[in-house]
């Protein structure tokens, strides 16, 4: 067996990030699926606002009569639903690596090498977790299977997930 044929790095090979990585002076692993979950519960919250104001830009758009019997209303109003939530995903992921969920369990999505994803990978990213969905999750679950915990966005988009464990304060040990 060849000695590149036996590395069990994540995905993609060049310029990986190891499994135990370390973002600034902070310790980094790949999340598992349930904090992801978590996270996508989370983000349901600020995704109800968007929608709503998704619904706001459709009322605006048919001059206040918006028939959701139509099917002309109905595609516009679910273009703006997606164009909306895209525009929350790809941004939060571009800029900062972190949706508000991921905020609150301390997850970062960041390139396959540890730099930020780029505005463009984040879209591919989104639009894979669209096809993860369709397909009743199977690429949320490959996760499960995964040794790095990898959707299949992931894969895609060679990014990763990494869960920050927060550094303990100098102040809480002092006190």
């Amino acid at each position: 067996m060849s000695r590149s044929t036996d590395q069990s790095s994540p995905h993609p090979a060049p310029g990986h990030l190891p499994p135990h990585a370390r973002e600034g002076s902070a310790t980094a692993i790949p999340a598992q699926l349930y904090l992801r979950a978590f996270a996508a519960l989370y983000d349901l919250l600020p995704l109800l606002g968007i929608w709503f104001g998704a619904g706001l830009l459709a009322l605006l758009v048919t001059g206040g009569a918006l028939d959701p019997h139509q099917a002309a209303h109905k595609f516009i109003v679910q273009a703006l639903v997606l164009m909306l939530t895209a525009t929350y995903f790809i941004l939060s992921w571009a800029r900062g690596g972190q949706t508000i969920g991921m905020r609150a369990w301390r997850l970062r999505v960041v390139s396959a090498d540890g730099s930020p994803l780029p505005a463009a990978r984040a879209l591919l990213r989104f639009l894979i977790a669209l096809v993860s969905l369709a397909a009743l999750g199977a690429g949320f679950w490959w996760a499960l299977l995964d040794p790095h915990h990898s959707t299949w966005h992931d894969r895609a988009a060679q990014s990763l997930v990494l869960r920050v464990n927060a550094r303990p304060s100098a102040a809480r040990h002092n006190a």
